[in-house]
C-alpha cells in the first residue's frame, strides 16, 4: 500500500505505486501512479484500471457547492461496485503551502457530509484500493503499509483545483 524504496528487486507480475511531492516556488503538488512490472495477472490489471477510474470518479465530483464526502462518496461506490475495497486509514487531503492540510479526503463515506467545496480550495484525492479488505498493517519503519490480508492494492492519485465547473488537474 506504501513503502520506501529499498534494495528489493521488484519481479516480474508484481505492481509498484510511486507516489511523488514536489514543492515549487512554496507550494506542493502530490500525485501517484501505479506500474505494472512486466506482465502481470488480469486480475492485477483489473485492480489499477479500477482504481485509475476511482480516482476519475472522485475528481468529477469535486465541484464547488458539493461537499469532500461526495468525492469519497464516488470512489467508495466505483470500488466496492467492482468487489475491491478503498483503504480507510490513509486518505487524500488538502494541499497547497503544506504538503498535508485540511481537510482530509477519506476513499468512503457518505454523499452530501464533509467540508463545503469551494472554488481556488485544492486537493490531493487518492484510491488506494485493495484487492481484497480494507485492513493494512504498519510495519516497524513507521512508514510501510501491507494490506493485512498480504493480497495486492493499488494507489492513483493528482492534486485538482476545485472551480465551479469541471476540476482543474494540476498533476
Amino acid at each position: 500500500v506504501h513503502g520506501i524504496p529499498g534494495a528489493r528487486v521488484l519481479a516480474e507480475w508484481e505492481i509498484v505505486a510511486i507516489d511523488v511531492g514536489v514543492r515549487k516556488d512554496g507550494y506542493y503538488g502530490d500525485g501517484a501512479w501505479t506500474f505494472a512490472v512486466g506482465e502481470i495477472s488480469p486480475d492485477k490489471a483489473r485492480l489499477m484500471r479500477v482504481t485509475e477510474e476511482a480516482l476519475m470518479k472522485g475528481i468529477e465530483s469535486t465541484v464547488a457547492g458539493k461537499r469532500v464526502h461526495d468525492i469519497s462518496a464516488a470512489v467508495q461506490r466505483h470500488v466496492e461496485a467492482d468487489g475491491f475495497s478503498v483503504v480507510r486509514d490513509l486518505v487524500g487531503h488538502g494541499i497547497g503551502t503544506r504538503l498535508h492540510e485540511e481537510p482530509a479526503v477519506p476513499n468512503f463515506g457518505n454523499p452530501g457530509t464533509g467540508m463545503m467545496l469551494e472554488e481556488g480550495m485544492t486537493l490531493a484525492i487518492e484510491p488506494m484500493v485493495n484487492f481484497g479488505a480494507y485492513r493494512v498493517d504498519v510495519d516497524g519503519d513507521g512508514w510501510t503499509i501491507r494490506t493485512s490480508d498480504r493480497h495486492p492494492s493499488a494507489h492513483f492519485e493528482h492534486t485538482v483545483l476545485v472551480t465551479a465547473g469541471d476540476a482543474e488537474i494540476l498533476t
